[in-house]
C-alpha cells in the first residue's frame, strides 16, 4: 500500500523517525460571521473616510465619528443589540454639495405654572430626552435660550441648536451631518407621556417645525470597493435611498458582485424605512433584490438608521447562533416604539409583507419585537410572484451550507488526483472519484440534517449528481439538491367544538 505523503520523500536512508502533520481530515473550524455598520462622520472625527476600520465599541466610534454622528450613535445602536460579534465600520464623509437639515422649536406664552419641556431629538432607548426646567418668571425668549443650551450641552445629539437671530423666541435646530438621512431627526416633546410625568408647563406652547431640506447622500461605489476581500455578512445600511441601494445590489449580486462564483463572500443589507403604508409598499415594490431586507416603521421618535442598526445587531446574535430558526419574537434594545394611533395593523402588516417590507411588533410595555424579516426578492425575471428567496433566513441558511461544503472540498481535496470511478489504486492513495466524493457529500449533508440546517437526507442522495465534466477531465460537476430546513411561522387551527361528548 502506498501512502500519499505530502513532504516525506521514497527515498530516505537516514534513520530513524519522520512525522508529517495533515489536517485534511481535522477541519471542524466555525464559521465567522462580520458585521459592517456605513454611516457618515462629521469634520470632528478622526476616521479616514471610506477606509474600513474593526470597531472597538461606541467609545471609538464617538472617537473616530465625532459626536453626534451618524457612525457613532449607530455603532452604539448596533452594539446594544450585538456586544459580542466583530464589527467593523465603513466611515463617510458628508457628499460635497449636500445640504443640512434643518429644524425649529418656537416657543410662546407665559408660565401659568413650573414644569419641565421633555424634549426629544433623535429619541432611544440610549437617548435620553433633553430636560428643561420652566419657571413662573420664564419668557418665550428665555425658555429658547435654555433649550438651545440644554441641546447643545447634551452628549451625542445628532444636532446643533442656536436661537434665531431675529425671533429669539424660536431654537433653530441642524443636523450634524448633511443629507437625507438628517430629514429622519425626529423632534418632539413629551413621548413619554403622563406615565413618565411628562407634559408641557401650563401657559407655554411650542411649535415644532419637523427637520427638512437635507439633500444629496454620499455615494457609496468607491467606499465600498475599499472593503476588497474582507468577508461582511451583515451590513447595516443607513439610507433607502435608490442609488443607495442600487449600489449595494450590485456590491452583493449573484453576477459579479460578493454573491457571485468567483467571489463567494456572501452578506446581507439591512435597511430601515420611516412612512406610511402607502409609502412602504412604494418603496418596497420598486425593490427586487434577495440581499437586502428593508424593515419599515412610522412615527417612531428612533431615527431610521438607528432602526436599521438595532434590528441588525439582534439579528445577527440570533442568525450566528442558528441560520434556520425565525428571528420572529426577538426583541430590538434601542428603537422606541410608535405611538399606539400609528402602528401598523395587522391586515396592513401582511400587505407590507406581500411588498417587500419587514415587520415587526410591539408589547403592552412597549418593547418591539421582530415580527419577519423577508427579503424585498418579490419576481423572477420573467415578472412572475416567486417566493424562493422570500425569508432572511434562507439566504443565510445557504451562506452556511455553500461555505460548508466549500470547507469540505477545500480541507480534503486540496491536492488529490481524480480518477474515474472502477479505478483500481491503493488505499491511502491521494486519489479521489467521483464515487467517493458523492459520499462524502452525502454523509456531510446528513451531518447538517443532524444540525437541523437541512432536511430530506434520503431524497437528497437520491438526487445528488457528481460526475466528470465532459470537457475537462479534471474538474467534477455537481448538483447539489438540497433542501433547506423550514421555520414554523403559520400555525392554523380548526376549533371543531362540540356541545357535549
Amino acid at each position: 500500500m502506498s501512502l500519499a505523503f505530502s513532504h516525506i520523500p521514497q527515498n530516505l536512508r537516514v534513520p530513524l523517525f519522520y512525522a508529517e502533520v495533515d489536517n485534511s481530515q481535522a477541519n471542524s473550524g466555525q464559521q465567522t460571521q462580520r458585521a459592517l455598520i456605513i454611516g457618515q462622520i462629521t469634520s470632528d472625527g478622526m476616521a479616514a473616510p471610506g477606509v474600513p476600520f474593526l470597531s472597538q465599541g461606541p467609545s471609538d466610534a464617538l472617537a473616530k465619528g465625532g459626536p453626534g454622528s451618524m457612525l457613532a450613535l449607530m455603532t452604539a445602536a448596533y452594539r446594544a443589540s450585538d456586544d459580542f460579534g466583530e464589527l467593523w465600520n465603513l466611515p463617510l464623509a458628508d457628499a460635497a454639495g449636500a445640504t443640512a437639515a434643518a429644524g425649529s422649536i418656537t416657543f410662546a406664552g407665559t408660565p401659568t405654572a413650573t414644569g419641565v419641556l421633555a424634549i426629544y431629538i433623535a429619541a432611544s432607548k440610549l437617548t435620553p430626552p433633553v430636560t428643561v426646567p420652566v419657571s413662573l418668571t420664564d419668557t418665550p425668549d428665555t425658555i429658547a435660550t435654555a433649550v438651545a443650551a440644554a441641546i447643545n450641552a447634551a452628549a451625542n445629539l445628532p444636532v446643533t441648536a442656536v436661537v434665531d437671530g431675529t425671533t429669539t423666541s424660536k431654537v433653530n435646530l441642524t443636523a450634524r451631518n448633511k443629507g437625507l438621512a438628517g430629514n429622519d431627526i425626529d423632534v418632539r416633546l413629551n413621548y413619554g407621556g403622563s406615565a413618565a410625568g411628562e407634559s408641557t408647563p401650563a401657559g407655554i406652547t411650542a411649535t415644532i417645525v419637523s427637520m427638512t431640506g437635507g439633500a444629496t447622500n454620499p455615494t457609496l461605489t468607491a467606499a465600498l470597493a475599499n472593503l476588497g476581500d474582507e468577508p461582511f455578512d451583515f451590513i447595516v445600511c443607513p439610507y433607502t435611498d435608490t442609488a443607495s441601494l442600487d449600489a449595494l445590489k450590485a456590491f452583493l449580486s449573484d453576477s459579479t458582485g460578493r454573491w457571485s462564483w468567483s467571489n463567494q463572500l456572501y452578506g446581507h443589507v439591512f435597511a430601515a424605512n420611516r412612512g406610511t403604508v402607502g409609502s412602504q409598499t412604494t418603496l418596497g415594490n420598486g425593490r427586487n433584490n434577495q440581499h437586502e431586507s428593508i424593515l419599515g416603521f412610522n412615527d417612531s421618535p428612533t431615527p431610521s438608521w438607528l432602526w436599521a442598526a438595532d434590528y441588525t445587531g439582534a439579528a445577527a446574535v440570533a442568525l450566528r447562533a442558528d441560520p434556520g430558526r425565525p428571528l420572529q419574537t426577538i426583541s430590538l434594545n434601542v428603537a422606541l416604539a410608535p405611538p399606539v394611533a400609528s402602528r401598523y395593523t395587522r391586515s396592513e402588516r401582511n400587505t407590507l409583507l406581500f411588498d417587500g417590507i419587514s415587520t415587526f411588533t410591539v408589547a403592552q410595555d412597549g418593547t418591539v419585537s421582530l415580527e419577519n424579516v423577508i427579503t424585498t426578492y418579490q419576481k423572477n425575471a420573467f415578472g412572475q410572484p416567486d417566493d424562493s428567496y422570500l425569508e432572511v433566513e434562507t439566504m443565510f441558511l445557504l451562506m452556511f451550507v455553500l461555505r460548508d461544503m466549500a470547507a469540505l472540498v477545500t480541507s480534503k481535496y486540496s491536492r488529490v488526483k481524480l480518477a474515474a470511478d472502477g479505478t483500481r489504486f491503493a488505499p491511502g492513495s491521494a486519489i479521489v472519484t467521483p464515487g467517493m466524493i458523492r459520499a462524502d457529500l452525502i454523509a456531510e449533508f446528513r451531518t447538517l440534517e443532524y444540525a437541523g440546517v437541512v432536511q430530506g437526507a434520503d431524497a437528497f442522495a437520491q438526487g445528488l449528481i457528481v460526475q466528470r465534466n465532459e470537457s475537462n477531465p479534471n474538474r467534477i460537476d455537481v448538483l447539489w439538491p438540497g433542501a433547506l430546513i423550514n421555520q414554523l411561522r403559520i400555525f392554523a387551527v380548526l376549533a371543531q367544538f362540540r356541545l357535549s361528548a
